[in-house]
Formats: structure tokens, sequence, C-alpha cells
């Protein structure tokens, strides 16, 4: 593709970087359409959108023509990832999401995995009807998630209260476990929950936190090839390695994801995470062996691909009310995912990386620092409402007198 559209200098950087923009400012109007709307129309119309603008980048024939079917796959991509884990926070309770979030999020590894090997295939259609292999990569990828959108309009119930696979037993119980976890928090629409999530400072410190793990997600996803091919390796083989990284970035995402629920713990978790991957990229950093670095690569896709997961779980587990929790939800996704930009531009000097490998280690030392302060801060407020709820006799009873507050409410616990 490079050299058909002769993306030269930081052309293909631009490319790459252009569709974090409209997919970052979508990510909120997206899951307030959520509410509004249906998540069975919502996500497969969104899921229709971009699977089309995929399929039509087979025709794509210039630098311009490439930029502007970025900037639409953005915007029609942006309410998938916030959207799908907003949509499993109104099914699951707090202590149940991170596996399930884990395991849609692996989808995103794996897809990574199999996207190497698709594209290691698809490519020897070149030639075929008059298109490159690259422009087939566009165009078989683009239809199937096109079909898959159809098939998704009939697959996906909307809430426990409409779900028809339910029965009325089983209905009751579920409500009534989701409305005592959040002790009856509020569920209807108001513009006021919007604005509490975006002048909420914890929004700010999770956006944060997101970001430090976004950048070396995406690094990975838009740079593994050319690293490894940088390592030593030919160009068709770079393809078939970066296979493995995403595959065991998925395999950890959802063990980690199963022990995060069991043990009831987020922090330490995405802390841990960051730090394994830290480690994989001082490796990259200092060995120029190309299977020490490839171990390296490993390593950092093993560490940091489990943590966003964690991190959504987290973030829509501490914030109180429906729609504060899917704002808050596409807030980390959004302002974290510009992050995205960064990791567009850091990978300019092979073939060691360093600049890149150096930019990351820094993103990833912010997300430990930042989880470290979450933690803190969060058992700081548990401990305080606590204290309050002893001194003024407060008990679940009066629920309904706070409902509106969201997390600031002195029912609400923090998950640490």
């Amino acid at each position: 593709m490079a050299q058909d559209l002769k993306l030269v200098g930081l052309k293909y950087n631009i490319a790459a970087a252009v569709f974090f923009i409209p997919y970052s400012l979508a990510e909120v109007p997206s899951n307030i359409a959520i509410k509004l709307y249906r998540p069975s129309r919502w996500i497969p119309s969104i899921m229709v959108a971009w699977g089309l603008i995929m399929t039509l980048m087979c025709l794509v024939n210039s630098y311009t023509g490439l930029i502007v079917a970025r900037v639409f796959l953005g915007l029609a991509e942006a309410g998938l990832f916030a959207g799908v884990t907003y949509y499993i926070s109104l099914w699951y309770p707090r202590s149940e999401r991170a596996m399930r979030v884990a395991i849609f999020f692996s989808a995103a590894s794996v897809a990574g995995a199999f996207g190497g090997l698709l594209a290691y295939g698809i490519e020897k259609m070149e030639g075929i009807g008059g298109l490159h292999g690259w422009q087939w990569i566009f165009c078989l990828e683009g239809i199937t998630t096109v079909l898959v959108a159809f098939v998704s309009y009939f697959g996906i119930y909307d809430y426990p209260e409409t779900a028809s696979f339910l029965t009325e037993t089983e209905r009751a119980h579920v409500i009534a476990m989701l409305k005592s976890d959040v002790s009856n928090m509020s569920t209807h629409y108001d513009n006021k929950f919007v604005w509490q999530a975006m002048r909420d400072y914890k929004s700010y410190v999770q956006i944060g936190i997101c970001m430090g793990s976004v950048v070396p997600i995406y690094a990975i996803a838009l740079f593994t090839p050319t690293i490894i091919n940088e390592l030593g390796y030919s160009a068709a083989n770079a393809q078939l390695l970066s296979v493995p990284p995403f595959a065991v970035g998925g395999f950890f995402t959802v063990l980690v994801g199963i022990y995060s629920d069991k043990y009831q713990i987020r922090g330490p978790i995405v802390a841990g995470g960051a730090f394994i991957s830290l480690i994989g990229y001082i490796v990259l950093y200092t060995q120029k062996a190309p299977g020490v670095g490839y171990a390296g690569t490993l390593l950092a896709a093993a560490g940091v691909f489990p943590t966003v997961a964690v991190i959504m779980a987290w973030a829509g587990g501490n914030a109180g009310g429906d729609l504060k929790r899917g704002v808050v939800i596409a807030m980390v996704v959004g302002l974290g995912t510009l992050g995205g930009i960064c990791s567009s531009f850091i990978y300019m000097d092979p073939p060691h990386f360093h600049i890149g490998h150096g930019t990351i280690m820094g993103w990833l030392s912010l997300t430990i620092i930042l989880s470290f302060f979450a933690m803190w801060n969060y058992n700081r407020i548990n401990k305080q409402k606590e204290a309050l709820c002893a001194k003024e006799g407060i008990t679940s009873d009066r629920a309904d007198e706070f409902n509106a507050m969201g997390d600031d409410s002195p029912l609400f616990r923090y998950t640490i």
C-alpha cells in the first residue's frame, strides 16, 4: 500500500493518526445514543457503517482518498469498544464485569493474530480482479464485518427488563441484583449525569491510566510487523511472527480478567501488567539479538493487553448510575485512545527504535504511578464514607435518598 499510494515521509503515520481524532470525539455521543435508543440497533448499525467503509477502501487509489476513508472509519468505529463495555455493565454486577470485558477485548488480540495470518494469505491474491493484495484485505474483511453486523441485529438483547430468553423469575433476580450492586442508583436520562462524569477528577485519572496502556497497545497493533522485520526477519515472516504476541496477549487478557473478578482487585493488576510490559520494552530497548528482542515483544504484549479490560471494568465500576457510567467509559476510551496519535509517530528511528520504545516506557510508568494514586484515593474516600455512615446512621434502607448522587452517594463504595 505504501508503495502503490506513494506513502513517503510521514504520510503513513498521518494516515494512521487521523483515525483517532473522530474516534475519540464520537465516543461520548455514541454511548449517550445507546442510552437514548437501543443497543440492539445502535451497535450493529455502526458495524454496518464501518464495514462498508472498510470494504470501499479497496477502491482507494490516492493518499487523499486514504485520509478521507480513515477519518470516516474512525467516526463509524468509535462506538464499539466503549459501547460494548457499557452494554456489559447493564447486564452484570461490578464483581463480574472484568472477565466479560476481558473476553470481549481478547477478541481484539485474536483479531490481531488472525489479521497477520489473513494478511499473509490474502496478499497472495495480488492482481486478481485488477486489485492489489492490500486492497483485497480491505474488501474481504469489510464484507465479513457487514455480514456479522446483520446477524447481530437479531442476536443482541437490549436489557434484562426486556430480554425474551429470561423467565420472569430470572428477570426479577437479575434486576434486583443489579439494583443492589449500585445501591439503587438512577437509571434514567438526565443531562446532569453527563456533567457529573465530565466534572469528576477521578474520570481524568482513569483516562491517564488508560492512555498509558493504549499507547503501547496501538504501537503493537500498528508497528509489530515492522519492528520484527527490523529485528532481522523477512517481511513475510514478520507478518507470521506478529501472530504470537497477539495470541499471548489474548490468552492473558482472559486469564487476568477471570482472576481480577475472583479476587475483586483492579488497581494492582493494572500496575502489575504495566510493569511486566515495561520490562519487555526495556528488553527491546537494550537488546539487539533478534531472538531476545522477539521475546521482549511477547513480554510487552502479555503485560499490557490485559490491563485495558481491567481498566474499563475499574472505571465503569467506580462510576455510579447508568448514564454517568456510560459517559465515563466513553471518556476513558475516547480520550485515552488519543494516545493512538502518539503511537503513530514514535516508531521512526529503525532499526532499534529507541525513540518509540523509550516513549512507551514513559507511558507505562505513567499508568503505574496513576494506578497507585487511584488505589490510595479510592481507599481514602471509602474510609470517609464509612465514617459518615457510622456517624449519621446511614444504611441501605435510605438508598433512594441518594440515588441521583452517583458514586458520591455515602452508600457507594469504590473498587480498589
